[in-house]
């Protein structure tokens, strides 16, 4: 599952650009994850700011 810390979050698009699935969608400044994420981490290595984070769920 994927995490967007949103109060870090500088709304700057490299992750949507990275993303093999096509995932992640900037809106209005506003980041959508959506349901065909495979929680890879290519976003979150790329992200500037550490906002995204992959967390495993058991």
């Amino acid at each position: 599952m994927l995490k967007v810390h949103r109060d870090i979050c500088g709304y700057c698009g490299c992750c949507v650009s990275v993303c093999p699935e096509g995932a992640l969608e900037l809106i209005d400044a506003y980041l959508s994850v959506e349901s065909n994420c495979t929680s890879c981490g290519i976003c979150a290595k790329v992200c500037p700011l550490g906002a995204l984070e992959v967390i495993n769920e058991k």
